[in-house]
């Protein structure tokens, strides 16, 4: 009998897989909305806007594996997004 595992520590053994996988994930974003702010400090547009949209990527992906909650990554793209626009307007004119 000692090959029977009960359904406490098979539940454990499936949330710790689950919180590697998540950690893994957000660590992903958190690495992308650096290497954006990175990009925006440097006042480079074009590296600015390529790292925006894999952030904007990553961050859907994020919310559609069910890591981060809806809400969140609207908060967190509509931030960026604002970053953006703020830094770059007066290139635009």
């Amino acid at each position: 009998m000692a090959g029977k595992k009960s359904s406490a520590e098979k539940r454990h053994a499936q949330s710790e897989v689950r919180r590697l996988r998540n950690k893994a994930v957000k660590s992903e974003v958190h690495t992308f909305v650096r290497k954006y702010l990175e990009a925006v400090q440097k006042k480079d547009q074009n590296a600015s806007l390529e790292a925006l949209k894999k952030v904007q990527s990553e961050l859907d992906n994020a919310q559609r594996k069910g890591v981060m909650k809806r809400n969140a990554v609207s908060r967190k793209k509509s931030r960026m997004f604002k970053l953006y626009n703020v830094t770059f307007a007066s290139s635009a004119n």
